[in-house]
């Protein structure tokens, strides 16, 4: 029984339509699904990390760090147990680090409320940490055969093709009209199956350019095809471009260590270990400055250096124009400042890193082993 139902603004689709979808997407998934670790199984746990990890993540990306990760957190209870900073590890180069920590948050809970078994219940499952609609019915479909939708920007595009909706996929109405459009077409005895095949066909056939509708094994019972119209498809207000910002990190030392801060607990990769990083007003002060006075409030007097390069980082909805400056501490106050830390170079690998500061260091090191007199390894 779906919690979505069918209402007067939602109209009910042809049974005859409806079971050749059913009958010719299931074939076509039975010969041609993808062999991906996480359907080795329907352990709910191995589907719930990877419907996780997914969001927002190719699939070709996520397999390496999906293997990874299993093999660091084999059982439920191994990652309900572990310790954040160690979980962050695993996650690192994957991005959206609050997938993460909600994803360990939820496991403990699952851990603690119902002895590591993954709740099988709709209003159970959704009212964990991170777990909105679409990975409640992804787990609650694929794991445990439950007839609950999966809708995501991939089968939001493939049935607006399929039944010509002209709804905007961008509201969350058209996201409810299309679940509940979707609850008809999934089949009782195949629910989960269903599910992965229409994100699979979306992946695969279905895509947002240039869909492949002449091998499509549905696109005799497509509506948009029929019309001439899916390239037209889904209509999809444009989401605002990401806000510029000029960004200021830093390359402190203090002899052989580096120093590190822990950014606020809320907001753009929230409580992620990173080099000091501040948001400067190029018109104001120059980089070197305006990270040189943040220092000093936290504490350390510092000699700031040569701009060591640029650098963009592309966030969703943050476009950060970056300057590299290096720096030497003068002189530091004791105790060592909240959220900062020296590392050197035995602890440059414990800690997590969020891509954008693995690319500074890239460019760093590049441009410090290019210089004359450079020694030793750039950690």
């Amino acid at each position: 029984m779906s919690r979505t139902s069918t209402s007067s603004s939602v109209p009910q689709l042809d049974g005859g339509w409806v079971e050749a979808i059913r009958h010719d997407l299931l074939n076509w998934y039975d010969h041609n699904k993808r062999d991906l670790p996480w359907r080795i199984n329907r352990d709910p746990y191995r589907v719930w990390i990877s419907e996780i990890m997914l969001q927002q993540t190719r699939v070709d990306t996520v397999i390496p760090f999906y293997d990874r990760f299993m093999k660091r957190f084999p059982t439920l209870n191994d990652l309900a147990t572990a310790d954040e900073e160690d979980v962050v590890k695993a996650w690192e180069g994957l991005g959206y680090y609050s997938r993460a920590r909600n994803l360990h948050t939820a496991v403990k809970e699952v851990a603690a409320s119902y002895g590591g078994e993954v709740p099988a219940e709709w209003n159970e499952i959704s009212r964990l940490k991170g777990v909105g609609a679409y990975t409640a019915g992804a787990i609650l479909s694929i794991a445990y055969n439950r007839r609950f939708p999966a809708v995501d920007g991939n089968v939001m595009r493939v049935i607006s093709r399929w039944l010509s909706l002209k709804d905007d996929v961008a509201k969350v109405s058209t996201r409810k009209k299309i679940e509940a459009l979707a609850v008809q077409v999934i089949p009782e005895d195949r629910p989960g199956d269903f599910n992965q095949a229409l994100m699979e066909l979306g992946a695969l056939m279905c895509k947002p350019l240039n869909p492949a509708c002449e091998s499509c094994p549905v696109a005799a019972h497509c509506h948009a095809r029929q019309q001439g119209i899916q390239a037209e498809l889904p209509v999809k207000t444009k989401a605002k471009p990401p806000v510029p910002a000029a960004v200021t990190i830093g390359w402190i030392t203090d002899g052989n260590h580096i120093l590190l801060e822990k950014r606020p607990p809320e907001g753009l990769l929230a409580d992620m270990w990173s080099l000091p990083t501040v948001e400067t007003n190029p018109q104001e002060q120059t980089p070197g400055q305006t990270l040189r006075a943040t220092l000093q409030e936290r504490g350390f007097s510092v000699e700031m250096g040569a701009q060591l390069g640029e650098l963009e980082h592309i966030f969703s909805h943050r476009r950060w124009q970056i300057s590299l400056i290096e720096g030497v501490v003068v002189t530091t106050a004791e105790p060592l400042p909240d959220r900062y830390c020296w590392v050197s170079p035995g602890q440059w690998d414990q800690l997590a890193l969020p891509n954008v500061y693995h690319k500074a260091i890239q460019l760093i090191s590049t441009k410090r082993e290019g210089s004359e007199g450079f020694q030793g390894r750039l950690f």
